[in-house]
Formats: structure tokens, C-alpha cells, sequence
């Protein structure tokens, strides 16, 4: 029998064979963990192979490697993860939790798409995902990319998966065209449908969405300490604002509004609903009332630095291309009555 100083290496009969004790160490080991000795054997010479033959760099690739697998295996459903980041962000406007859960509902109803696991999602898969659900329109493929690209980043944050496939999605150029301004006899129109005793509330809200140019989702959120009554100007906060900028606009036609009128009724939307068809208008479009403005101020004044200002623009470039259209000056005189520049 041959030994040597330790015991762990006395070889000892097994099966006819003699192995140490530090081979029947090992093989113990490997029992324990259903591994077989062959398996093992390839596994110890990846790691060996890969780190130089280097046994403790071996043994901390494998540690580091099994981190990165766990990691990697932690994710959860895009239907999760989708309807975790708008709770998120339970702190928005309603009108913008209803959006997304609008465009988020829209991708879910594709059979099959909310049960995929958001780690393994491919740029290609969500691609194919928007077109499906938002390939009829430019304007909807943007809209429904960001909120599928909001969903991967908070994924991230969350740590459900590494990177946002979306990013590499390009982004459809939407050319918006210019909306045309109401006439001076269709603002007569709403001005008459304003002037009869149900419609009176809203005779303060139509001024400032076509004398001022508010938003009218601006003009439903503002309140009586928004309003500067000395100075002729309303303040549009930035949490009340569409864009998140605030802006002093200045208040046109007040001498027109007893102060008991000067007033942002309740049931706002249903009430601009009514008056607009009482006014004879079954179609409307949304913004149309600030475009007027936009339109006969510039052709009245033209001073566009002024106009970006009171419309809350960051340049003018957005005036030009998309809010100011042609207007002659006779049609701007008709619009801004004279009663309508004193403020």
C-alpha cells in the first residue's frame, strides 16, 4: 500500500480500484448534488480553460455566473409590469392615467402579449406588438411606443430586465396639419349660443379660450386664485398646464362680463359640450378655439415673441408651423371687437 503524509490521499479499495481519499471526498461530494463524475469533469474544465487555469478565479466565475442567472431569471409579465408603472405613478393628472391605461389596454388586447416574460421581450417582438396595435395611425404608433417604452424603464428600475428594446424602435415622423381657424360669423355663433340664460356660465370660459388663448382643458382646471383681477391676467400653473410650464396670460373682454359672470362653472366638459351645440356645431375640433387666436392675433399684431409667449411656446417654431394660419385683416379687425382690446 503506498501512502503519503496525508490521509486524505491513502488510497483505499474501491470496486477493485484504489482511490484516495480525497478522490472519495469528491465523489461524495458529487453525490450529494446528482452530478456525474464526467459532468463535473467538463464543467471544472470550462471554468479552468476559461480563466487560464486559474482554480480561484474558476471558482469566482462560477460564484459571479450564478448571480447573473438569478438576476436574469427575475422578471415578471409585460401585463405586470405595465400595470405596476402606471400605479406608479398614481400621482398624475387623471386625464394622463387615462391615457395610459388607454394605450396600455390596447397592447394587452393582442392575444398572447401580456403573459410574455419583459426580460426576454426582443426589440423585434415589441415592434411587431405596436405595429398590430397602433398601425392604422402615425400619431397613435407614437403614443403607444412611449408608454411601451415607459413600462421598460421602469422595468429597469424595478430590476425585471436590463434594457428597454424599445429605444431602438424609430420614431414615425407624424407631419400634423394646420387646423383652420372658426370664421368671425362661427365665434358669433358660440358668442350668441353663450348669451342665453343656460349657456351664461360659460360666457367667462368661452373669452378665455378664444380672446386669450387657453387650452380648454387649462380653462376647466382654473380657480379663483388663479386670477389676478387688478392686473387683468390669469396665471396658468404649471401642474394645470398640458405642457407642465406655467404662464401669465392677459385677460381680453372683462368690461363685456359683469363680475357675478366671471366665473369656471361646475360640470365644465358637459357644459362646453351643450353650448358648442347650441351653437349649431356637431363637430368640433378640440384645440380649435386657441388656433383662432394664434391666427387673428398674429394677423392683427404681428408680433410673434409676444404671441409664444402668452401661448407658452418654447420657441415659435410650433406657431409657424402648426398654430398660425393665413388670416386677412379685415377678418382679424371683425374678430378682435373693439370692445375685445380693452382689458
Amino acid at each position: 500500500m503506498m501512502t503519503t503524509h496525508s490521509n486524505l490521499t491513502t488510497e483505499q479499495p474501491v470496486g477493485g480500484c484504489r482511490v484516495s481519499r480525497r478522490e472519495l471526498a469528491a465523489l461524495e461530494l458529487l453525490r450529494s448534488t446528482g452530478i456525474g463524475l464526467l459532468e463535473a469533469a467538463q464543467v471544472a474544465c470550462t471554468a479552468l480553460r476559461t480563466n487560464g487555469g486559474n482554480l480561484g478565479r474558476a471558482m469566482q466565475c462560477i460564484e459571479l455566473g450564478a448571480e447573473a442567472l438569478a438576476a436574469r431569471e427575475r422578471t415578471c409579465t409585460l401585463a405586470e409590469a405595465g400595470w405596476a408603472s402606471i400605479e406608479a405613478r398614481s400621482d398624475c393628472r387623471k386625464t394622463t392615467l387615462r391615457d395610459l391605461r388607454y394605450y396600455l389596454r390596447r397592447i394587452l388586447k393582442l392575444n398572447g402579449v401580456g403573459e410574455l416574460p419583459l426580460r426576454a421581450m426582443t426589440t423585434a417582438q415589441c415592434r411587431d406588438i405596436l405595429q398590430r396595435a397602433f398601425g392604422h395611425s402615425k400619431s397613435s404608433f407614437v403614443k403607444g411606443r412611449a408608454m411601451l417604452s415607459s413600462v421598460f424603464s421602469y422595468g429597469i428600475r424595478q430590476e425585471w430586465c436590463d434594457a428597454n428594446p424599445v429605444t431602438r424602435i424609430e420614431v414615425p415622423r407624424v407631419v400634423e396639419m394646420p387646423i383652420e381657424p372658426l370664421t368671425p360669423a362661427m365665434v358669433e355663433q358660440l358668442q350668441t349660443a353663450a348669451q342665453r340664460p343656460e349657456h351664461r356660465a360659460m360666457r367667462f370660459s368661452l373669452n378665455l379660450m378664444l380672446y386669450s388663448g387657453i387650452r380648454p382643458t387649462e380653462v376647466s382646471r382654473l380657480r379663483e386664485s388663479d386670477f389676478c383681477w387688478e392686473e387683468g391676467t390669469v396665471i396658468i400653473r404649471a401642474q394645470k398646464s398640458k405642457t407642465g410650464g406655467g404662464r401669465v396670460v392677459p385677460l381680453r373682454g372683462l368690461r363685456s362680463l359683469p363680475p357675478k359672470e366671471r366665473i369656471i362653472p361646475r360640470g365644465w366638459q358637459r357644459r362646453w359640450q351643450a353650448l358648442r351645440r347650441a351653437a349649431g356645431f356637431h363637430k368640433w375640433i378640440p384645440d380649435v378655439c386657441r388656433h383662432t387666436f394664434a391666427s387673428y392675433h398674429a394677423a392683427m399684431y404681428r408680433n410673434l415673441p409676444e404671441l409664444q409667449m402668452v401661448m407658452g411656446h418654447r420657441d415659435l417654431s410650433l406657431l409657424r408651423t402648426r398654430y398660425v394660419s393665413p388670416a386677412s385683416k379685415s377678418e382679424a379687425r371683425q374678430f378682435w371687437k373693439e370692445f375685445m382690446l380693452k382689458t
